[in-house]
């Protein structure tokens, strides 16, 4: 059965995605995910969801992230080859009057879903964009050698420095201008995510520069102790580029992860970003097979 869950309902369901993760198994949708998406509300993270059960079993997850018709899901890992939940979930998603996606052009991250792939392949659905799978085993302990070599300190950033936090982030992923209107709106969107159902997960890790200057961030979050943590987001200011500061911020947040109880860290990026993916590998992040989407084009 499909339904949207109620907004108390986000930790249990984040505690049951917390053992979808495990680190022989596909990178798929991430507590972390959900608590990073929280920075718009209890509510409208709740609205978000798509959970599939069968009676009070939580078979899948799914964030629509976003307007674009996106939906990112997590399923247990020994549902993966189950050919009547694919079907089941295929069939929620592909009509819009089941709820599961709205009509019109429309991306499913069902990484490892074997069966869900299969189904939807065959439905009509197409392979979309690669994205390439990144690994780094924080069994034993994490080096700090990028991060002495650029010289930079790093810290845990709590409420006073959650602007200069988001600064760097919009200057790495907007790179428009950032004004004061842009620092209040910022500020508001971190302090309801780290007041929200997930802040206990997270952690905001910034990168300093000998100037004291803020030139890169990382967001953590834990599954839960000998399970894998995320990095969502990571990040270099734009006029910090090219240093080597976002390899050591992705060292730094693997350490952080590791002090948090996480097995290993996990990201996954554009497999086209040939950039970002040279920056976790050099970081010590293990590249993984490439990995496709789903695509439904839109009609005219």
């Amino acid at each position: 059965m499909l339904r949207t869950p109620a907004a108390d309902e986000l930790r249990s369901l984040a505690s049951t995605l917390s053992t979808f993760q495990r680190d022989n198994g596909p990178i798929q949708l991430h507590p972390g995910d959900l608590g990073w998406f929280s920075m718009r509300g209890a509510e409208a993270t709740a609205q978000a969801l798509r959970a599939w059960f069968c009676g009070d079993t939580l078979l899948a997850l799914g964030l629509l992230d976003g307007p674009d018709g996106l939906l990112r899901l997590g399923i247990d890992p020994d549902q993966l080859d189950n050919e009547a939940l694919a079907r089941q979930v295929s069939a929620d998603i592909t009509d819009p009057d089941r709820g599961g996606l709205p009509a019109g052009e429309a991306v499913v991250e069902a990484r490892g879903a074997t069966a869900l792939q299969r189904v939807m392949l065959a439905d009509g659905w197409e392979l979309d964009e690669p994205w390439t799978p990144l690994h780094c085993d924080l069994n034993d302990p994490v080096p700090d050698t990028l991060v002495t070599q650029t010289g930079l300190r790093v810290e845990s950033v709590g409420p006073n420095r959650a602007a200069a936090w988001m600064e760097v982030h919009w200057s790495a992923f907007r790179g428009t201008a950032f004004g004061e209107a842009e620092r209040a709106e910022v500020v508001d969107w971190w302090t309801t995510m780290m007041d929200g159902p997930f802040a206990e997960q997270g952690r905001s890790v910034a990168a300093l520069d000998s100037e004291g200057r803020m030139v890169a961030i990382a967001g953590v979050w834990s599954a839960g102790r000998g399970r894998p943590g995320l990095i969502e987001p990571m990040g270099t200011h734009r006029d910090h580029r090219g240093k080597g500061y976002g390899a050591a911020i992705c060292q730094a947040a693997g350490f952080a992860l590791r002090e948090m109880g996480a097995s290993s860290a996990i990201v996954c990026a554009e497999s086209s970003n040939v950039g970002a993916v040279a920056t976790y590998a050099s970081a010590g992040f293990t590249p993984h097979p490439p990995v496709a989407d789903l695509l439904r084009q839109g009609t005219a």
